[in-house]
């Protein structure tokens, strides 16, 4: 309300003394919007005043202010075409969860499943799907047969303290000690990764999703799918070999 005060005083100062008046921007913006009928009594003025454009150079303000409009418009459209876009992305999304899901409830081992998370991860293009446990949560020691899987949870510890500081999700690149940690055997060339941290605490094990394409997993992507694979996987899990104590 003071701010208000003080423009309508400078525009009525400059109204009592126009010899000495030094217009500046918050002036003349005062005064047109104390004066709405302005543009009404001045309507032959504004179709002569020019605006600088940077292609054209110089266009009528009747022109800038259609252009405007367009722009606003080509926006909102812009914005309406990316929530289609995303919830069309959701819905298939779910119905891939749903369709992975039934399968995945379906097996009758951990070997069976494991098998079934890289074939469906290859149907997606995708080089290949991962699943690691780690140590001192399962019961993986002999006679089990699943000793493969594990993880020894103190060793990874340098991967969750660069990549899982703020999620239990990390989408992009790893370094070649990362990938020779997690992927011991010849593995090919690897481009991007998704890991998820099996487990409500994100303590259980590691899923991991890898593709040849460096740009396929990127910071800032959606993690729905691999947030929800990440709880359903251990209550599966759980059907085959013991948690430890």
């Amino acid at each position: 309300m003071v701010g208000k005060n003080i423009r309508n005083l400078r525009v009525k100062k400059a109204r009592r003394s126009p010899s000495s008046l030094k217009l500046n921007d918050e002036i003349v913006c005062q005064y047109i919007i104390d004066n709405p009928e302005f543009f009404v009594r001045n309507a032959r003025h504004v179709e002569s005043m020019r605006v600088p454009h940077p292609v054209r150079g110089m266009i009528s303000l009747p022109e800038w202010n259609m252009a405007r409009q367009r722009n606003k418009i080509n926006q909102l459209e812009c914005e309406i075409s990316s929530l289609l876009e995303h919830a069309s992305a959701n819905e298939l999304l779910f119905n891939q969860l749903m369709d992975l899901q039934i399968e995945l409830i379906k097996t009758q081992d951990l070997n069976q499943l494991i098998i079934l998370l890289n074939a469906w991860a290859k149907s997606l293009g995708l080089s290949g799907a991962y699943l690691y446990l780690f140590d001192d949560k399962w019961l993986l020691s002999a006679p089990s047969n699943y000793h493969y899987i594990a993880l020894d949870s103190s060793r990874f510890d340098f991967i969750r303290v660069r990549h899982f500081q703020y999620s239990q999700q990390y989408l992009g690149t790893l370094n070649s000690t990362e990938l020779d940690f997690l992927l011991p055997d010849e593995h090919g060339y690897v481009g991007s990764v998704a890991l998820s941290l099996l487990g409500q605490f994100g303590d259980l094990g590691l899923l991991m999703f890898t593709s040849a394409n460096p740009e396929h997993y990127q910071s800032g992507q959606g993690t729905l799918l691999l947030e929800k694979m990440s709880e359903i996987l251990p209550i599966l899990i759980s059907r085959w070999i013991m948690r430890t104590k």
